[in-house]
């Protein structure tokens, strides 16, 4: 059995602390240390992503739920005592609110196996975002994740930055309020968590903080489409209205799910690529994204689905 070592602070703090399981000692220093950069951690199931502790459903609204629920965002401290109370007896992963640490974390994803061959990576993506926009980002603390790559900046003062998915391109998420990122040190079936860069955090970029502030989109104009099989123009204007009404975090998954479902009627014969490409284009543009980058998921997707497509007859 592991035996429970005794960890003391500093003169002048109180002489007594949990005793701590053996097991528990990397996970406590390392939440101990994001708390030490003023950043506040939550505890995350062990060998997991997920927040421990009840979900809203399930809660009794008492303890520190007494006056409504608190989520993971709201229960994050960087109080060493109630650290070493939550680290003493299970090793818990670590995980680092964002929001209330001023962080904004850029986490660059690879590619799902399911996706077509060639689909740009995070890395690939962000390397892309930067040469369109003729930026260089800033060095800046680093960590390697279990799939990918999280890269830390100092949030904005003034702005309340918001999670997204996909905003700066394909697999590029970022974590701010309403987020949390998992800490070096954790470790999750996929892999470990560690430090690959142990540089100062940046400031996060200006140009980066203007595409993911939130601005207003205009509205929509509904599509209408001359050429091709009834059958054809319906889905076709059917699908353009799905992306308009995409969410940011979501708006390239839902032109590349769109465009698939269009390419089919390309593939048969049943509408011509080019006013497919277009109609999809514009209604892609009109929810705010770039240009190219809409045009690139377009083709992709066409460029697959035609070439796999299953006969008429077989569907």
């Amino acid at each position: 059995m592991t035996q429970p070592v005794q960890i003391r602070r500093a003169p002048g703090s109180p002489p007594t602390l949990p005793a701590v399981g053996l097991e528990c000692l990397p996970l406590l220093a390392a939440a101990l240390t994001a708390a030490e950069r003023g950043w506040p951690v939550i505890p995350l199931h062990p060998g997991s992503k997920r927040p421990a502790g009840h979900a809203e459903r399930a809660c009794l609204r008492t303890g520190r739920c007494a006056d409504g629920h608190r989520t993971p965002e709201e229960r994050a401290t960087t109080d060493p005592d109630l650290i070493h109370a939550a680290w003493a007896h299970r090793p818990y992963n670590v995980g680092i609110a964002t929001g209330p640490a001023g962080l904004l974390v850029i986490d660059l994803d690879p590619v799902k196996v399911e996706e077509p061959k060639g689909a740009p990576d995070g890395a690939t993506s962000l390397q892309a975002l930067c040469e369109r926009a003729a930026q260089v980002l800033p060095d800046t603390y680093r960590v390697r994740t279990a799939r990918g790559e999280h890269l830390y900046f100092t949030a904005p003062a003034g702005v309340r930055l918001k999670c997204s998915v996909d905003r700066l391109g394909p697999h590029i998420d970022t974590r701010a309020w309403g987020g949390y990122v998992v800490a070096p040190g954790s470790t999750t079936p996929d892999g470990a968590y560690e430090v690959a860069h142990d540089a100062p955090v940046a400031d996060l970029p200006g140009w980066l903080a203007a595409l993911l502030t939130e601005q207003d989109r205009p509205a929509p104009v509904p599509v209408r489409v001359h050429d091709g099989t009834r059958a054809a123009r319906v889905a076709l204007e059917r699908e353009c209205a799905v992306i308009a009404a995409a969410t940011d975090g979501g708006r390239n998954n839902t032109v590349h799910r769109s465009a698939c479902k269009v390419a089919r009627f390309v593939a048969w014969g049943d509408l011509p690529r080019d006013v497919a490409e277009q109609a999809i284009q514009g209604a892609g543009e009109a929810t705010g994204l770039p240009p190219a980058e809409c045009r690139t998921t377009i083709r992709s997707a066409m460029d697959w689905v035609i070439a796999h497509a299953t006969p008429r007859e077989a569907t």
